[in-house]
């Protein structure tokens, strides 16, 4: 008889993106409930958690890149709480879209977007809960080591599947270039 092997446990977070790799992986659809016997989601929108677990979890996937000072503090949270740490497509990989900004001082940033001559009031937020802006939108590698990259803009929802099966089955995923997608 052999012993029930405990469920690999996954937590999910966005940051500087669109959310478009987390609507990728619920394109997995039926497959997540086939594996819903050997996985167990924590940290998610998918079950409003906001921090992982202090005992931490199998597998982090994380999207999107860093563009404030909270994003940095959720992402060294998250990698201190995760076994396995997967940046989920081009904006956790590269900075993606939010990057573009990176040419911009930040000053010039602010005063276009709070200051133009054409809002009613314009003035920037001075609001304590708003994290200061980062000089530049990070990839995350920059900040924490990485284990495993999940290349697309979205990635495939096979990319997800592949990555939790090859953890089930304690093997490195297969990633072939085929698998990407940037739509």
């Amino acid at each position: 008889m052999s012993v029930p092997r405990p469920k690999l446990t996954i937590a999910t977070c966005s940051l500087a993106g669109c959310f478009g790799c987390h609507m990728s992986f619920l394109d997995v659809d039926e497959a997540l409930a086939d594996l819903i016997d050997h996985i167990e989601f924590d940290r998610s929108p998918l079950t409003d958690i906001k921090h992982v677990n202090p005992q931490g979890v199998d597998i982090g996937l994380i999207e999107g890149g860093l563009c404030n000072a909270e994003n940095v503090e959720v992402l060294r949270e998250f990698r201190a709480r995760c076994k396995v740490l997967v940046a989920v497509g081009a904006c956790a990989m590269y900075g993606g879209v939010p990057a573009l900004r990176n040419g911009i001082p930040v000053s010039e940033l602010v005063a276009e977007a709070y200051l133009g001559s054409d809002l009613l009031n314009p003035q920037v937020p001075q609001d304590p809960e708003l994290p200061p802006l980062l000089q530049k939108v990070l990839p995350l590698h920059e900040v924490v080591p990485v284990d495993y990259t999940l290349a697309g803009c979205p990635p495939p929802a096979a990319a997800f599947k592949e990555l939790i099966m090859a953890q089930l089955e304690n093997r490195a995923p297969e990633r072939p270039p085929q698998a990407r997608r940037f739509d």
